[in-house]
């Protein structure tokens, strides 16, 4: 009965530090290296393995808003990387994530967009495991 106690005041103590913490402003990540912050899974200490994939849409996405959907999207996702209109008239970018985020962001490429595009197809390269984001963000280039 003892154990279970001091269990669960440790438990109650720690949820109260990480909430205090959280509402102090501070920065969870101040003492990791980049490489830890940047694969470590929310409140659980496990690695999450990040991917990378460069993609091309084609169709109707140029002057339907589909880069700053895309930009919208990515960030909701947590997803980082960039994209940007082309010459020949679609949009190319790279994406960064978790396995599970880019195949949504992909999903999302292949056949949602912005309202008022037209997808026709989109390609993207071979997912490959990468050990740190390289984007602190998804950005828009021009």
């Amino acid at each position: 009965m003892a154990l279970f106690y001091n269990n669960s005041i440790l438990v109650v103590r720690s949820l109260f530090l990480l909430v205090v913490f959280k509402y102090s402003g501070a920065d969870s990540s101040e003492g990791l290296t980049k490489s830890e912050h940047n694969g470590i899974m929310a409140g659980s200490g496990v690695a999450k393995q990040l991917f990378t994939c460069n993609f091309e849409v084609f169709g109707k996405v140029q002057g339907v808003f589909f880069r700053k959907y895309t930009e919208q999207t990515a960030k909701t996702l947590g997803v980082k990387g960039w994209c940007m209109n082309t010459r020949d008239g679609t949009v190319k970018g790279q994406l960064e994530a978790p396995l599970a985020e880019l195949n949504e962001m992909k999903h999302w490429l292949q056949t949602k967009g912005s309202p008022s595009s037209k997808i026709s197809k989109a390609e993207f390269t071979p997912a490959q495991e990468i050990e740190a984001y390289t984007f602190s963000t998804f950005d828009i280039r021009r």
